[in-house]
């Protein structure tokens, strides 16, 4: 009865154990269980050891001698609580079953070490957006919405987002390879490009493979994003529900292509060579055609090259900086009369494709429940303006943010941002910055204005004597923090350009616009 009654003790010390996830903190608990289990188990065999030896009873052959009975005190306050006797058949049982969840907790740690799911993670989150559009007049919720087009109010919110990252052993020289996905929102819907400059879609955002050379070289692999600005593409670590215009318009996007990150001291760096932004493959572009009216083709064999540093001041400020070099093909247009190949968004540029350079530097300071950013920008590439000259622009972001207590809404924060980016060199357009055939964008505010278009076209031209919009924004957001996984965003942001570049929903243009929209995170 007694060895029964152990073994059940032994079963519910440790609920569960042959059903435990292959985790470091159920292994912890498990291995501490038999540790305790296995101090009791000697405990109780000195006890067995140091009971006294039973002495035979006395009495004659036709009537033995019965063993006297110990007198118990049912009203002392140590009845019922006498230690339980163990023969060492007792002992032995408890040992075997101990030694069985050893043997369960060693297979768990091999697994945790070098099975399959070793070293595997999955993180991400989902944000439903709301968003009210004034020059538009639309007012929708924004969630796995397939849409190609990158607009201010429709970027990289709204989505799934999925980190999968595997590492390959333990240590600072494990290998690793990550994956993140975007099915809606991400790189590969609205910016990936093939040879052609077409975009499919893609739900691959990002996948990287970084393999550590020494302690402070690591070698990396994939398709990256862009090394420039403060802003991060993902929703649940940004402190604002849009985007500031220079990450949507001015810094360079995804790169496939090799690279290497090093530290030293308070220095981090990192480089990367590989084909332009955006493109997957290298860049063809028709030249013309032969006698036969087959394409005659040309390849962007330039690889674009970008780097950043970063310097560590203190433990509270992060000062640094990024440049992009490289060549970045140009649109291009084939006159199905003529057979002529016009190349540049106005078709007057000289040749498929122009230099690329861009550069920026940021700042980061974050203190307790402080946060401050600001990024100055400066860009450039040949041939790549409306009018088929050089394309120009700078800009400017400033973010500060702060989180506070308040009665009963509990944990929040506010964050207030300014952006600039003057883009008014030869009708604009270079960059991030997409125009149409008349010069202009009309959904994001940039190009030449609309006024001054039709003012050209009046007198018989193409407007391309007009100048380039430069745009500004101001955003406030208000943000709530119900739970780690679960972040609530409010924002109001008002845009404006020098030039009549909005298109409303009446068909006419505006210099402003204004966005309300709510945003729920949960991430995971």
């Amino acid at each position: 009865m007694r060895k029964k009654l152990i073994c059940l003790l032994v079963a519910g010390a440790l609920p569960g154990a042959a059903f435990a996830d292959s985790t470091s903190a159920q292994i912890k608990a498990l291995q501490q269980q038999l540790n305790a289990l296995q101090k009791e188990v000697k405990e109780l065999r000195a006890q067995v050891a140091s009971a006294p030896a039973a002495k035979p009873a006395t009495g004659t052959a036709a009537t033995p001698a019965l063993a006297a009975a110990p007198v118990v005190d049912i009203s002392s306050p140590d009845y019922g609580k006498a230690p339980a006797r163990l023969s060492n058949d007792d002992v032995t049982a408890m040992k075997q079953q101990i030694a069985n969840q050893q043997l369960k907790v060693d297979s768990l740690e091999d697994a945790a070490q070098t099975g399959p799911i070793a070293g595997l993670s999955v993180t991400g989150y989902i944000d439903p957006t709301y968003i009210y559009n004034r020059a538009q007049s639309s007012s929708s919720f924004l969630f796995a919405n397939h849409e190609s087009a990158y607009n201010y109010y429709n970027s990289t919110f709204g989505d799934l987002y999925l980190d999968i990252k595997k590492t390959f052993g333990v240590g600072p020289m494990a290998p690793s390879a990550e994956i993140t996905l975007m099915p809606n929102r991400g790189n590969g819907i609205t910016l990936l490009q093939n040879s052609h400059g077409e975009i499919g879609n893609n739900i691959l955002n990002t996948a990287v493979v970084n393999v550590p050379l020494t302690g402070s070289t690591t070698f990396v692999a994939g398709l990256i994003p862009s090394f420039g600005g403060y802003e991060v593409q993902q929703s649940n670590q940004m402190l604002t529900l849009t985007h500031n215009l220079l990450y949507d318009f001015s810094d360079p996007g995804s790169y496939v292509g090799v690279g290497a990150n090093y530290t030293k001291g308070n220095w981090a760096w990192k480089f990367f060579l590989g084909n332009e932004q955006y493109r997957t493959y290298g860049a063809v572009t028709q030249t013309g055609t032969n006698a036969l009216g087959d394409p005659i083709t040309t390849s962007n064999k330039i690889p674009t090259f970008t780097a950043r540093a970063d310097y560590t001041w203190s433990s509270a400020l992060d000062i640094g900086g990024s440049f992009n070099i490289g060549r970045q093909t140009l649109p291009s247009a084939v006159d199905a009369t003529t057979g002529n190949v016009t190349y540049g968004v106005g078709g007057q540029a000289p040749s498929s494709g122009g230099t690329f350079f861009f550069a920026e530097m940021d700042a980061t300071y974050l203190l307790a429940d402080v946060q401050y950013n600001a990024e100055l920008d400066y860009g450039q590439q040949q041939n790549a303006a409306f009018n088929g000259g050089q394309a120009q622009w700078y800009g400017l972001s400033l973010l500060a943010h702060r989180k506070f207590n308040m009665p009963v809404v509990g944990r929040m924060g506010a964050t207030l941002r300014y952006d600039l980016l003057v883009n008014s060199k030869n009708g604009g357009g270079g960059g991030g910055i997409a125009l149409n055939s008349n010069g202009m964008d009309v959904n994001n505010g940039f190009g030449i204005g609309a006024d001054c278009l039709a003012n050209s076209k009046a007198n018989g031209g193409l407007g391309f004597e007009c100048k380039g919009a430069n745009r500004q924004d101001i955003a406030l957001d208000l943000l709530f923090f119900p739970t780690q996984q679960i972040t609530v965003k409010i924002e109001y942001r008002h845009d404006w350009a020098n030039q009549n570049v909005f298109l409303r929903n009446d068909g006419s243009y505006s210099k402003s616009n204004d966005l309300l929209a709510t945003q729920f995170i949960y991430s995971f």
